[in-house]
């Protein structure tokens, strides 16, 4: 959600620190500022909208100096505006926030009876005036900062920059991520690598509960009882936070188009050259000794674990539940013996991921996660992290991070299918032949884009949209009906193809589009028959499948979508792509912002 960034450095602040607020975009927002100190002075610029608001308020309105903080803001607390934009300042001190002060009212009202007044409706408010108070009460900055701490409840990713203090930033990380970066002689601070990897290839992540307090001469960690610690200090690959369009109008079109190459990567790195068996690292997991498997994730993510309940369920017979990390982690469910937690996080910082992760702990046998960052928090507190291998992801709608969760995800049912007897090696070799595959599958998917063109224009005139699917196709119905409306803000819902006579079919006339996705499979026959009752009731009927499929049930069709023949595991993955096509061109042509869609974020860091 909100990005930080902060800089001490040797040249001018203000651009630094909005060249890599631009690298935080990705995360969501709506209203971004930098604070900076010169010559002792501190000052801000705030501005709503997007960063070329602000950069343009700079070039009237110019700020100097070469220590400062930075924010973009996804509102919680008061609606977007420059009043409530980032950072805050109370007399000597300003900050920036991500997360969410869950005491901020009992502590206003205390400052309130003090005397103290506010002029913002944000909780991060009441942190920057708290610190100010005791620096009234003649504590150093540190102290001060401190001090704020202590009174805190709640999730928080925290800087303060101070008046008459050039070479001081102190950040604070307390369930939403924070990095360091170092420099030659000069510091910073990133919400992400992806902020700092222009700076500095060099990151320490602070942990939970850290506080640092940072200088151009390095950083002094210290834990959440004050104690000095130590952080090891990462390299990060500069390459692999690359952030460019390739060519394409969105990222998300360009990340929609490199799945075949992100997947083969994700391939390469679990099966090895030539390999016939599928290696996790570290001890990896022995399935042999696994009873049930609890999958917890949000969104996207949480449709990749649907769709994984089918593999591991029928293909290794191992029990499995599916829950919405925002539930599970307050209904604080009973965890039997023999019991793996599976997590799925792009960012590996979902906040109600996390919290579910920390519940397990001690109660399930193992925790894995499936994560695309690997320096994460889920990854770390994670006894084996599979990495999804699928890059930086800018678009907020995810596209080849999902099918990168789903490949890894089969590999792993498919490792499980072993591990319990229940696949050959035999067997297992031919399915990881069948893996290999999936690239070029997902190319002759992608080489239908001008067909889905087509039918996205149509469907974009479209008030409500349907989706339909059965079996594996059903998380991917609930998936493509997320995407449409969460980037053309079409009102859009997904059923299994056998609740359509419990309700749904009232909505059928002649304007409601149907979209069915449907391999033929073995519940091909199954599918076609709901989608004949829609048809029956002169909805509208996009049909997604193999041109087997198509040849047998053609008829009365408003569009159709050919996708190659591929075998029934591998089917999920493949018709991903027309699910995020249809979306994207949708998105497209009715003019909506494909990349940043309003409301969202990336990474959700809290509740």
């Amino acid at each position: 959600m909100c990005g930080i960034v902060g800089v001490l450095g040797h040249h001018e602040a203000a651009p630094i620190l909005v060249e890599a607020l631009k690298r935080l975009e990705y995360r969501g927002y709506d209203s971004a500022g930098i604070a900076t100190v010169d010559a002792g002075r501190l000052d801000r610029r705030r501005a709503v909208g997007k960063l070329v608001n602000l950069s343009d308020h700079l070039v009237h309105d110019p700020l100097s100096g070469k220590s400062g903080i930075g924010h973009t803001r996804w509102a919680t607390h008061g609606a977007p505006s420059v009043t409530n934009a980032h950072p805050h300042r109370a007399g000597r001190v300003a900050v920036v926030h991500n997360g969410i002060i869950e005491n901020f009212r009992e502590l206003r009202a205390q400052l309130a009876e003090a005397g103290v007044s506010f002029s913002t409706q944000t909780d991060t408010e009441t942190v920057a005036l708290l610190c100010e108070s005791f620096l009234n009460d003649g504590m150093a900055p540190v102290d001060a900062v401190f001090a704020t701490l202590e009174r805190l409840k709640g999730a928080y990713a925290l800087a303060f920059l101070f008046e008459g203090q050039d070479d001081l930033i102190v950040a604070a990380r307390k369930g939403s991520p924070l990095a360091i970066g170092h420099g030659e002689g000069e510091m910073y601070i990133g919400s992400d690598a992806i902020a700092l990897a222009p700076l500095t290839d060099r990151i320490t992540y602070l942990e939970e509960g850290d506080r640092a307090i940072v200088t151009r001469a390095g950083a002094e960690i210290r834990d959440e009882q004050g104690n000095p610690v130590t952080r090891e200090t990462r390299r990060i690959r500069i390459d692999s936070t690359r952030m460019d369009k390739g060519g394409h109008k969105h990222f998300m079109a360009k990340e929609i188009a490199e799945q075949p190459a992100v997947i083969a990567q994700a391939l390469a790195h679990y099966l090895g050259e030539g390999g016939d068996t599928i290696t996790l690292p570290g001890a990896g997991v022995d399935f042999s000794a696994v009873n049930r498997l609890t999958m917890v994730a949000c969104g996207t993510a949480y449709y990749a674990c649907l769709t994984a309940k089918y593999w591991f369920e029928q293909v290794a017979r191992l029990p499995v539940e599916v829950d919405i990390a925002s539930e599970f982690r307050y209904r604080e469910p009973p965890i039997s013996e023999g019991t793996l937690a599976l997590f799925v996080s792009q960012s590996g910082e979902t906040a109600d991921t996390l919290a579910a992760l920390r519940y397990c702990k001690g109660k399930a046998d193992s925790i894995v996660s499936v994560v695309n960052v690997a320096e994460s928090s889920i990854a770390r507190e994670s006894d084996l992290a599979l990495p999804i291998l699928a890059g930086v992801e800018v678009g907020v709608a995810s596209t080849k991070a999902f099918t990168c969760q789903l490949s890894v995800l089969l590999m792993l049912a498919l490792r499980a299918a072993h591990d319990r007897g229940l696949l050959e090696d035999d067997a297992l070799a031919d399915q990881i032949s069948a893996l290999r595959s999936l690239p070029a599958l997902l190319n002759a998917a992608l080489d239908q884009e001008d067909t889905i063109r087509r039918a996205a224009q149509n469907l974009s005139e479209a008030r409500d949209v349907l989706f339909l699917g059965r079996g594996q196709m059903y998380p991917m119905a609930l998936e493509g009906a997320l995407k449409l409306k969460e980037i053309s803000y079409i009102h859009a819902e997904a059923y299994a193809s056998g609740e359509l006579k419990h309700g749904p079919i009232a909505l059928i006339d002649q304007n409601m589009p149907v979209v069915v996705l449907a391999p033929r499979d073995a519940l091909f026959d199954k599918t076609v028959s709901n989608m004949q009752e829609v048809l029956a009731r002169k909805g509208k009927v996009v049909l997604i499948s193999d041109q087997a499929g198509l040849d047998e049930a053609s008829d009365g069709l408003w569009q159709s979508v050919a996708m190659p023949a591929c075998p029934d595991l591998l089917a999920p993955i493949i018709y991903a792509v027309p699910a995020q096509l249809l979306a994207y061109h949708a998105a497209v042509a009715k003019g909506t912002d494909a990349d940043q869609p309003r409301n969202l974020a990336k990474s959700v860091t809290v509740e």
